[in-house]
């Protein structure tokens, strides 16, 4: 492990965020195996949320998949997210949870897509986390596409 990786490792030890992710990674019964740099792989995790290939939680990288499989089909994927990791670092541990929530939806409301105006998806690589990138719209479509598309009677 580089030096680097072990102020990461320690930090995010430190800021709690790396518990939360054995936490969540035992719960959803996922299988632990050290990986790369300090992080650890969880895989086979149970649950459907968060609806993504693959999340990180502190130095937890947490997949429904197996990792051996997924680094095969996704090799830049860890990179991805350990960037990720260094992000819980960055935003002083649990902070980066709902820093993360509002920056999707800053995404979606500019893209329709949860990852093209992401502040930490685009930091840590659209590409490497398996995304495209969607052009930017209107806040007015925007607004649009959160209109009912029925329209009512006035009888109801």
């Amino acid at each position: 492990m580089t030096a680097a990786s072990r102020v990461r490792w320690c930090a995010n030890w430190a800021n709690g965020s790396t518990a939360l992710g054995f936490a969540i990674a035992r719960l959803g019964r996922a299988r632990m195996t050290k990986g790369p740099r300090g992080l650890y792989l969880a895989g086979g995790y149970r649950f459907g949320f968060p609806v993504a290939g693959a999340f990180t939680v502190g130095n937890v990288v947490v997949s429904k998949d197996d990792w051996k499989d997924l680094q095969l089909e996704h090799p830049l994927l860890v990179t991805h997210e350990e960037q990720h990791s260094w992000q819980y670092v960055v935003c002083g541990g649990l902070p980066f949870i709902p820093l993360y929530v509002g920056a999707l939806a800053w995404s979606w409301v500019r893209t329709g897509d949860f990852a093209s105006r992401n502040v930490f998806e685009r930091n840590a690589g659209l590409a490497m986390g398996g995304y495209h990138e969607r052009s930017v719209r209107s806040l007015g479509d925007a607004l649009r596409s959160l209109r009912p598309s029925g329209r009512m009677s006035a009888a109801g």
